[in-house]
């Protein structure tokens, strides 16, 4: 199986993350792909974080956090085709890079379509795009790794037929259905017969609506003209800060640095008795051979 590896790197002008932050929130996303997502999708991955684009080694592909994104498009691909993922800087920016990097782990290069019955009660078989986070992408519906807010994502049973009991669509169980989509997400397809593609989308009043995108004319990848068109950075950004699961997640993290700075000390202190003892030298009777 090949290993999905994803650079983390900071690339923002006013130098808000430092080296720690970026550290942990790669540490977080890492154990989020290998112990959350990876078993349920088939999928190895590896989240380093690296100082600059600079150290970023050939065959990785980086995942980008900068100010501001051009067009709130999250996903891209450079002059040789090779995935990349641009993240808006903010103060729930681990939710993004969550959600940047599942959906890379689960389609690298954005063109992914499984067929399904379309939630157009005038459609029939259609075109999913699969975008693993979307669905249930708002921040209310995250999770904490290490005390840092993630992006929940669905399974790959989100596209059966039926509802079966017992089955489980989405990482954090929001998502109860095949093909549902919660408040602040959306879904996007490819309508094979007038070749349109379509959206549910939930972001403003009490139930989903839908929406007709058009045809695409571009030949790019199809998750960054739904991206573009979507803005799902940018409203990602905006809309973490406010929500109840990042003030818990900031609480947690206080919490947590509290224990990890008492664990630091101990360990310190540990290192200076070994020094000082020297338990090796007293672990042995006799002469050396």
């Amino acid at each position: 199986m090949l290993i999905v590896q994803l650079a983390l790197v900071s690339e923002t002008q006013t130098n808000q993350i430092s080296p720690s932050q970026l550290n942990r929130v790669a540490a977080a996303l890492q154990k989020q792909a290998t112990r959350d997502f990876g078993p349920l999708w088939q999928v190895d991955a590896t989240v380093d974080a690296f100082d600059r684009l600079e150290d970023v080694p050939v065959g990785y592909w980086p995942l980008i956090v900068v100010d501001d994104v051009p067009n709130a498009a999250g996903f891209h691909t450079d002059e040789n085709g090779q995935p990349y993922s641009l993240i808006e800087f903010g103060d729930s920016w681990s939710l993004t890079a969550s959600h940047e990097m599942l959906e890379m782990c689960a389609d690298p290069f954005g063109n992914r379509l499984i067929a399904g019955k379309s939630p157009h009660p005038d459609q029939g078989v259609v075109e999913f795009l699969v975008e693993v986070s979307d669905p249930s992408e708002a921040a209310e519906f995250g999770y904490t790794v290490n005390g840092l807010l993630v992006s929940d994502f669905f399974t790959p049973r989100f596209y059966d037929p039926v509802t079966t009991e017992g089955v489980r669509y989405s990482f954090g169980g929001h998502i109860t259905q095949p093909r549902q989509v919660l408040r602040g997400g959306y879904i996007s397809w490819r309508e094979p017969v007038s070749d349109e593609w379509w959206q549910q989308t939930w972001f403003k009043g009490s139930e989903p609506k839908f929406r007709n995108l058009g045809r695409l004319t571009g030949s790019g990848s199809l998750r960054a003209a739904i991206d573009a068109k979507t803005k799902t950075v940018s409203r990602l950004a905006v809309s973490g800060p406010a929500s109840k699961p990042f003030s818990a997640a900031r609480t947690l993290t206080a919490l947590a640095k509290e224990s990890t700075n008492a664990r630091a000390e101990a360990w310190r202190a540990e290192i200076g008795r070994l020094k000082v003892a020297n338990p090796a030298a007293k672990a042995w009777k006799g002469k050396e051979s």
